[in-house]
């Protein structure tokens, strides 16, 4: 797969973040952002695959890495809910498009809920995965449930930089109970990629004092919560606290136990079909007009045709000789039955080519 087109814009107390947008069509996709991400890494981590393409099939999708993580700003002013509130404005802002589709995964949740009820016009629907409410600390009832939060912070301060996987493995045995050992690699890789020891428990301690329960009543657009049944990271019960406190919110509980939900599972099908009733793949206009029947290497160089690009700059940017770009060019013209590339762009980009500076 091709590596994600990288865009940075700064919060309003100058936190750089990065995000990234894929796919096409009108309809907009905001991944509210994570402590546990990586937009480039995430280009080819086969945990998140499935969702990118699922979210890829219902219009653009908005990804960016929450501030102290991935390629965001590690140093920022400072680390809290509200703050995460505020970058998701930012990064919808910068798209400039709504209303919008938000999707909160696992602690993102939280903040997607509290910008749909800060912003209702700016908010189509909610699609909630993994969910809570209230983190560790606000929703524990015993000293050992405060220990044990605590206790999770001490481990990430002492092992989560370091080269060997054993302290991580702990988180993702949490995370993925059942995953097989490929995927416990790739989240142990993707837990040491996306932030510093210092910055993964200054997010810990954020979410686990997060309550949006209040927030709840006040989020009017349609809403699809998910949430596995038997989820060790994330209980149950704050997936239904969701749907119970949203008006009209659908609840479809999943079969499985990982909070992480894999490809390879049935409670993936699950989530699909869930989705899918709740917000339906958008109508390809490229499979209408053929653009599915190209290259991955001529589909990469009709978007940049619709770009502005010409072939030397296609060249340059694909790393290939500029006789290679005037060939498939002119394959593609055949393939579509289009005789112009004046006419071929105008068709690339009202099929959704070209969105992507």
């Amino acid at each position: 797969m091709a590596p994600p087109d990288i865009r940075f814009v700064h919060a309003p107390d100058g936190a750089r973040l990065a995000y990234s947008v894929s796919g096409a069509g009108a309809r907009v996709v905001i991944k509210a952002g994570m402590w546990l991400s990586h937009i480039e890494f995430d280009s080819t981590n086969p945990l998140n695959r499935h969702w990118r393409d699922a979210m890829e099939a219902r219009g653009r999708y908005v990804r960016y890495d929450a501030r102290g993580c991935g390629l965001s700003d590690w140093e920022p002013p400072a680390i809290d809910f509200d703050a995460w509130v505020d970058d998701l404005a930012t990064v919808a802002d910068a798209i400039g498009e709504p209303p919008y589709t938000l999707f909160g995964y696992s602690q993102g949740a939280g903040v997607a809920i509290a910008y749909a009820a800060r912003h209702p016009e700016r908010v189509a629907q909610l699609i909630v995965y993994g969910g809570f409410t209230r983190g560790r600390l606000a929703r524990a009832r015993t000293q050992q449930e405060r220990d044990e939060a605590e206790t999770m912070c001490r481990l990430a301060e002492l092992g989560w930089a370091k080269e060997d996987n054993a302290y991580r493995q702990f988180f993702t045995t949490q995370f993925l109970p059942t995953g097989t050992m490929e995927q416990h690699q790739w989240f142990n890789e993707l837990q040491r990629v996306s932030a510093s020891s210092a910055n993964a428990v200054r997010c810990m301690r954020a979410f686990n004092a997060m309550d949006v329960t209040p927030l709840l009543a006040e989020v009017r657009c349609p809403t699809l919560v998910l949430h596995a049944k038997g989820d060790v990271r994330v209980p149950f019960a704050e997936g239904a606290a969701i749907a119970a406190g949203i008006r009209d919110a659908r609840f479809v509980p999943i079969d499985g136990v990982n909070h992480v939900m894999t490809a390879d599972e049935p409670g993936w099908q699950q989530c699909l079909d869930a989705i899918e009733a709740f917000l339906p793949r958008v109508p390809s206009a490229r499979a209408a007009q053929g653009f599915d029947k190209l290259t991955e290497r001529q589909t990469q160089i009709l978007d940049l045709l619709a770009r502005g690009f010409d072939n030397a700059q296609i060249a340059a940017h694909l790393e290939v000789a500029d006789k290679t770009v005037r060939n498939q060019v002119s394959a593609i013209l055949d393939v579509l039955g289009i005789e112009s590339r004046g006419h071929l762009i105008v068709r690339a980009r009202d099929a959704g080519f070209g969105r992507e500076p």
